[in-house]
């Protein structure tokens, strides 16, 4: 009797329950329809935006007078994530000449304002009257008009980050249609200090475009930092033909969690490098025809207010060249998401069963 319990309890050794560890991750909530607010908004081309708490948002103008920037008050539905209303507050005049400021980003901390610019591929910090403090940050050279449009600070990790829209010269040939390349981007950390920590390499999706075009811009546009340590970007495909119908602008969300293998460890980017894993939260596409128009270049986005379920609100703002043409508007979109965990799952790990029937 003792022999054939000893035999089970060998046999059941053979298979050991293993289980696995669970996996958090973020998924889209709702999408929201995007909304103009053409009364209380005045045709610009917004670039970035970021926010202050409250209802109280700092906006970027790519072609404003100086290099200051743009107050909005956003009101966010607190059950839906949906934008009620958006109205424009002001001006607030830089103490410099226009940047083409592309990103923006609030440093709670110290209650400042971080601004890129594309022309001198910098970020300069500024206080909240627009007056420069003097702290900056130089970045690598960037191609013309493809450069830092994506500015974000992570209030939990003291740090901030940038990419550039598209492939920097060090790094090789810009995506198009023609070529059909996907554009290796250098995510860059920053301590809030100012000083360069890190670089990760992100690959962006291959233009879904074939054919060449009067306007054509592919890249990451935005960044928006979360508290996990992962972020949210913004790769937009924007295409329009010579006759305009048939544009459309192609927005995907991706979450990326920055890791030891997608690091830099030489100023060139490697083969061996793995790019960071990109996790799709949230698609959508807008379009012009000739009967109707609902394109929406998205170049800014930040985290909105956390909802009363505790979901995450996302707040986007489209350049609309100043409503170019008077066919496009100055797009404001809203998406939520949250963090889920899958629950783990035992799986059955199959020991030698040659051991097992050796020990019999």
């Amino acid at each position: 009797m003792n022999k054939i319990l000893n035999i089970i309890l060998l046999l059941s050794a053979y298979y050991i329950p293993v289980i696995a560890q669970s996996t958090e991750h973020w998924e889209l909530v709702r999408e929201n329809n995007q909304k103009a607010f053409p009364t209380y908004v005045p045709a610009a081309n917004y670039s970035g935006i970021t926010y202050l708490g409250g209802n109280h948002y700092a906006v970027v103008d790519d072609k404003s007078t100086d290099d200051g920037f743009e107050m909005f008050a956003i009101v966010v539905d607190s059950l839906s994530g949906d934008i009620v209303s958006v109205e424009y507050e002001g001006h607030v005049a830089g103490s410099g000449a226009n940047r083409d400021q592309e990103g923006i980003a609030y440093m709670r901390g110290r209650n400042t304002l971080l601004i890129s610019g594309e022309t001198d591929n910098m970020i300069i910090e500024y206080d909240l009257d627009g007056r420069q403090t003097g702290r900056a940050a130089s970045l690598s050279k960037s191609a013309p008009n493809l450069g830092y449009e994506a500015l974000t600070y992570s209030n939990s990790e003291h740090a901030i980050w940038t990419i550039s829209e598209s492939t920097l010269p060090i790094d090789g040939e810009v995506a198009t249609p023609k070529n059909g390349l996907a554009n290796r981007l250098r995510l860059q950390k920053f301590t809030d200090g100012l000083q360069k920590e890190n670089e990760y390499l992100y690959v962006c999706e291959t233009p879904s475009a074939r054919q060449a075009s009067w306007k054509y811009a592919n890249g990451v546009s935005a960044l928006a930092a979360l508290d996990d340590g992962s972020l949210l970007v913004l790769e937009r495909e924007f295409y329009v033909p010579e006759l305009y119908s048939g544009a459309f602008a192609l927005c995907r969300i991706y979450n990326v969690k920055p890791t030891f293998e997608s690091m830099l460890k030489s100023s060139s980017i490697s083969e061996d490098v793995k790019p960071l894993e990109k996790q799709l939260v949230a698609e959508w596409k807008t379009t012009l025809s000739l009967f109707r128009s609902t394109l929406a270049n998205y170049e800014g986005m930040c985290l909105g207010p956390v909802l009363n379920d505790g979901s995450q609100s996302i707040i986007l703002i489209s350049d609309s060249q100043e409503q170019y043409g008077g066919v496009l508007k100055d797009w404001f979109k809203s998406v939520v998401i949250r963090k889920t965990s899958e629950e783990p799952q035992e799986e059955i790990q199959e020991n030698d069963e040659s051991e097992v029937l050796d020990t019999i």
